[in-house]
This record gives C-alpha cells, structure tokens and sequence, in this order.
C-alpha cells in the first residue's frame, strides 16, 4: 500500500481542502452583509425588531409552515419546544442513540429523561422499527433528527405517535430544505426545531435559531417562553451536487461506504459521511490531514455512552456504537471546486485500496 501511495499523482500535487470554508462564502456576500449590518447599526435593533420578523415570516414560507418564531440558538429551540408542549419532570423522550449532544440534552434541560434508540444501518438515522419497544406509560415525544441532511423515515414516527397520543418533535437542525416524500423537513411533526449554527447549510454570523410549527397555540407559547428568556438566500443544490461527484468518485473504493439515501428523500447534505470498512479511520483521518484534507467525526462517541447520560436507562444500540468508530465527515460546502473533490476521491483510493 505505501508503494501505490508514494506513486499517487494526489500525494505529489498537495492541496487544501478545509473541512469547511465560511471565509468564500462571506466573501461572495461581502457587500450584502456589509450593507444589511450598516442598517442594524443605524437602528441598533440587535435583538427582534423588523428584521427578524420578516426572516420568521420567510423561514416559516420556506418550510411549508404557518409559523416560525427566532430563539438564540438549536439548544434554546429544542428546550423551548418541549416546553411549549408541557413536557418535563416525570416524562420521557426518545431520541436516537447517533446525534449531536444538544438533542438530549435539550430532554434534560426541560426535566425530561432521554430515551435512546439505536440507529438504521443504512441512513444513520433513528431506527424507527425499534421506537415501539422504547415507548412506555411516561413517554410524551419522539424528536426523530434529519441527521447530516437527511430526514428521518417520518411515517412510521406519525403512526406510532397517532397510535400512542405522542408528540413529535422535529429536530431539523442539519436539515434545512431537505424533502420527505416531497414535504419539507420540519412541516411533519408537531413542532421543529433548527439551528442557524454559522456551519449549518443555512448558517449565520454568530448563532441562532428557530422553531416552526403549524398550531398557533404553540406558536404563541414559544414567543411567551422567547420574551421570558431573553441571509443569504438558501441553496443547497451545489451540496447535492457534490455528493453526486463523490459518490461517484468513491462508488469503487472497496472499503468505503457512501451516504444511502432512502427513496422519496431528499437529503441536504449538511454533512457527507463515509463509513470506513477495512483500514482504520484514525490512520486515514492522519493521511488526509497531511495531505491538506480537513475531516472531522459526528459523533465520536453515542450519547447513551458519554459520562453526561450515564445516570439514564440504557438500551443496547449496537450499531450506533459500532459506527461511532468508523464514520468519517468529508469537506462539504457550496463553494468546493471539482478538483478539490477528485483530489480527496484520489487520496481515499490510494490509502484504503488493497
């Protein structure tokens, strides 16, 4: 293997892919953020005020939703939607195993215990063939998350909560734009919550967040509970065409897993995740990052397994722990250039082919 990869036209020509370039986005946008800070500073309505309403009244349109309500950041949404439905001290909520830590800790924010789900080997995200056997008297909510971009299989989520008399809460923090069977992630449930984390495919300057739902009840519960507490246009389509691009760069790397994405979804790909078969992950990870190639890991370790939830009842999930130690996050933003992605495709094959 070392001879192939000494020979690699990859390894002679090294270039920089980061993980993640917010400094070409910015740029493209110079003017515009520019402008729309010099109003903000002319009005100095740095918090609320016209401009978030009419981002609401927009962000709500977008998701086929009657309402959207701005809150600081995805945790603040999480915690602020469970607390519009009532839920806390004495309840549970099943969450998946594989997910970003604020989604249960959102749950214990609230006084709720988090009930964890193992994963769907496939798409990463909640198993949803194992959430009746984790439902029980105490349980109020499913919060299914759009991991990486991709939603959650929702329908059966929908009928077990129409059977049980469960909330659902959708946790669309990775998902802005994604499609469910031609749906908008986060019209689906209840309630849904999202990030405006400056690295999410919808990303500010600084942090934010916002919850969209279609009762207004709800809607006006979370503006009570916002007051009490304290763009660029969107475009996803050139994710969707990088993923193309490393799909088929990487569909004959023997060793790698690309994203499986179910029919009638449309991913978002805030995240490209690869799963790594035969080589270790943490010498690959080495290699691409001596190469110039930034990766990084979602998630190290399955929340059930972290210090901070190990007071809580814990269900075997297997899979999420077993790809806790294989799934690697690729670079993915708009502005990749084509020979960024082949440059990677490339080093991938030299490292992980036999």
């Amino acid at each position: 293997m070392a001879k192939q990869i000494e020979e690699s036209p990859y390894r002679q020509s090294r270039m920089s892919v980061p993980f993640l370039d917010l400094k070409s986005q910015h740029r493209s946008l110079r003017e515009d953020l520019w402008r729309v800070w010099d109003e903000v500073l002319g009005s100095a309505g740095f918090i609320g005020g016209s401009p978030v309403e009419q981002f609401e009244k927009a962000f709500a349109a977008f998701c086929e939703t009657k309402h959207a309500v701005g809150v600081g950041n995805g945790t603040d949404a999480l915690l602020l939607a469970l607390k519009a439905l009532g839920i806390g001290r004495g309840d549970e909520v099943i969450v998946p195993a594989n997910s970003f830590v604020a989604t249960a800790a959102g749950v214990v924010h609230a006084g709720a215990t988090p009930v964890f789900v193992d994963i769907d080997p496939r798409t990463y995200n909640i198993d949803v063939n194992q959430i009746e056997n984790h439902i029980s008297p105490q349980t109020k909510a499913i919060i299914p998350v759009h991991l990486y971009g991709q939603p959650a299989d929702m329908n059966p989520v929908l009928e077990l909560a129409r059977l049980y008399g469960l909330r659902v809460i959708e946790d669309a923090a990775q998902a802005h734009g994604a499609l469910y069977h031609g749906r908008r992630a986060g019209s689906m449930g209840d309630i849904a919550c999202f990030s405006f984390y400056p690295g999410k495919n919808l990303g500010a300057c600084g942090d934010g967040g916002a919850v969209v739902t279609n009762d207004p009840d709800l809607a006006q519960s979370l503006r009570r509970l916002r007051e009490h507490g304290g763009i660029r246009k969107y475009e996803h389509e050139m994710r969707r065409r990088h993923a193309e691009s490393y799909r088929e760069l990487l569909s004959d790397i023997t060793g790698i897993v690309t994203p499986f994405v179910l029919s009638e979804v449309a991913s978002v790909y805030h995240l490209y995740v690869i799963r790594v078969e035969t080589c270790s992950r943490a010498h690959l990870q080495d290699y691409l990052k001596d190469q110039g190639v930034q990766t990084l890991i979602h998630y190290p370790t399955p929340i059930h397994r972290t210090r901070a939830f190990a007071e809580f009842r814990t269900h075997d999930c297997p899979i999420a722990e077993e790809y806790a130690e294989r799934i690697l996050s690729l670079p993915m933003y708009p502005e990749l250039e084509r020979s960024q992605l082949e440059y990677v495709a490339g080093l991938l094959s030299d490292f992980v082919q036999p």
